[in-house]
């Protein structure tokens, strides 16, 4: 009986485990053709992000150098943000865009995956980097988008 409840509790742990490391919430629009599709609406989160992660990075850069407790756990929590807005980002160009706008038949097919293909890639600097220059990359890549998916 002991045994079992040895197992049964660390079962409880590895489950709890698992959801405290998977993602809180998925970004991207579900991967079945139901039709509800609103790629500017989708690219305008995309901009917000960025101007979440450059104002995380401002104040990352406000605050480094001070050594109180109270400046150091923000910090952190600047960092935290700035890597979770940046991964949204990410996640919503691999998840939602690759998979299922940019389309080999398109005519412009090339210039699409280079252009989405920069969005992550500037997405990924702004995670490694606290330079305010990198978030600002990272909008203007955005930016390169809105041509794509224009408002309706």
């Amino acid at each position: 009986m002991k045994r079992m409840q040895m197992n049964l509790a660390l079962s409880a742990v590895i489950l709890m485990g698992s959801i405290m490391i998977l993602p809180n919430h998925v970004n991207a629009h579900c991967q079945i053709p139901c039709g509800i599709y609103d790629d500017h609406a989708r690219v305008q989160t995309l901009l917000e992000d960025a101007v979440t992660v450059e104002k995380s990075a401002n104040l990352i850069n406000e605050l480094a150098g001070k050594s109180d407790a109270k400046s150091q756990n923000q910090i952190v929590r600047w960092v935290m943000n700035k890597e979770n807005h940046a991964q949204s980002i990410i996640s919503t160009i691999s998840d939602y865009f690759l998979t299922q706008r940019v389309n080999p038949t398109q005519k412009d097919y090339a210039d699409r995956l280079i252009k989405h293909h920069a969005v992550i890639l500037a997405a990924m600097k702004a995670k490694q980097n606290s330079d305010v220059k990198y978030a600002q990359v990272l909008k203007e890549k955005i930016e390169t988008l809105l041509s794509l998916y224009p408002d309706k």
